[in-house]
C-alpha cells in the first residue's frame, strides 16, 4: 500500500515493485536484518549507482538539445548546478522520499530521513530502478518532469555566477585567504573518467563533488560548499 501511495507521488507506475522496494531501502537496514535475522536484504547503493549515470545522461540529454547553441563550458556548469548533491536532496524532499525509506532504527533516531546525502542517493536509486524497469526513455521523461522547474529557475542566474565564483565572493567578503581545490580521487578509463574534488578554505572542509571532468568536480564541491555555508549562518 505504500509503495502505491509513493509511486503516486512521483507518477510512475513500476512493473517489477521489487526494483522500488530496493530503490528504498538504505544500507543500513539491510545490514540490520542481516545482523538480527540472518536475512539478506538488498539495498539501494548499486541503483543509486546506476541512477547517477541514468540523472548524468538525462540532463546532459536535455540540455544539449534544449539549449543549441550554449558552449560546452556553460553546459557543464548548468549541469552541475543541477546534479549537486543539496539539489537531489530538495527534489527528494518534495516527493517525501525520506517517509518512504527502510533505515536501521540508529539511523532513522539519528534523523538520517532528513539528511541530504541520504535522500540524493536515493533520489538517483529512484531513477535506477525507474531505468531497470521501464527503460531509458521513461527515466528520461521522470528526471525531465522533476527537474524542469529548476532548469528555468537556474537558467535566470548561472550566466551570471557560477558556484565557484560564488563561493569565492562569499569567502573574500570576510577573509583574504585563497580557497583550495582538490581532485583527490579519480576513477575509470580514460575515455570516461570520474573526478572526486573536495574544497577547504584555511585548512577547513567546506565541500566535496564528483563530475565527468575536473571543472565539474569543482563546481559540484562548490555549490555543496554553499549549502553548507548556508546551514552554517554564514550565508542566507
Amino acid at each position: 500500500m505504500m509503495l502505491n501511495k509513493f509511486e503516486e507521488n512521483i507518477g510512475y507506475k513500476f512493473k517489477n515493485q521489487d526494483l522500488l522496494k530496493e530503490a528504498l531501502t538504505h544500507g543500513s537496514y539491510s545490514y540490520e536484518q542481516k545482523a538480527a535475522k540472518s536475512v539478506v536484504i538488498r539495498n539501494n547503493q548499486r541503483l543509486e549507482f546506476l541512477g547517477d549515470a541514468v540523472l548524468e545522461i538525462s540532463v546532459s540529454h536535455f540540455l544539449y538539445k534544449r539549449f543549441t547553441d550554449m558552449p560546452e563550458g556553460e553546459l557543464t556548469k548548468f549541469r552541475a548546478n543541477l546534479v549537486c548533491e543539496p539539489a537531489l536532496a530538495e527534489r527528494a524532499r518534495k516527493l517525501n522520499i525520506g517517509e518512504f525509506l527502510l533505515m536501521s532504527r540508529g539511523e532513522d533516531s539519528s534523523r538520517g530521513r532528513e539528511r541530504d546525502s541520504i535522500l540524493a542517493d536515493a533520489f538517483e536509486s529512484v531513477i535506477g530502478a525507474i531505468y531497470l524497469d521501464g527503460g531509458f526513455l521513461e527515466s528520461l521523461d521522470f528526471v525531465i518532469k522533476q527537474m524542469e522547474g529548476d532548469i528555468e529557475e537556474t537558467l535566470k542566474t548561472f550566466r551570471t555566477s557560477d558556484n565557484k565564483t560564488h563561493l569565492q565572493e562569499v569567502i573574500q567578503a570576510f577573509s583574504k585567504e585563497a580557497l583550495v581545490y582538490e581532485i583527490i580521487d579519480t576513477k575509470g578509463p580514460d575515455h570516461d573518467k570520474t573526478f572526486h574534488a573536495t574544497v577547504s578554505h584555511e585548512g577547513k572542509f567546506l565541500g566535496e563533488g564528483i563530475g565527468k571532468s575536473k571543472k565539474e568536480a569543482e563546481q559540484v564541491a562548490a555549490c555543496n560548499a554553499l549549502e553548507f555555508l548556508k546551514k552554517q549562518g554564514v550565508i542566507q
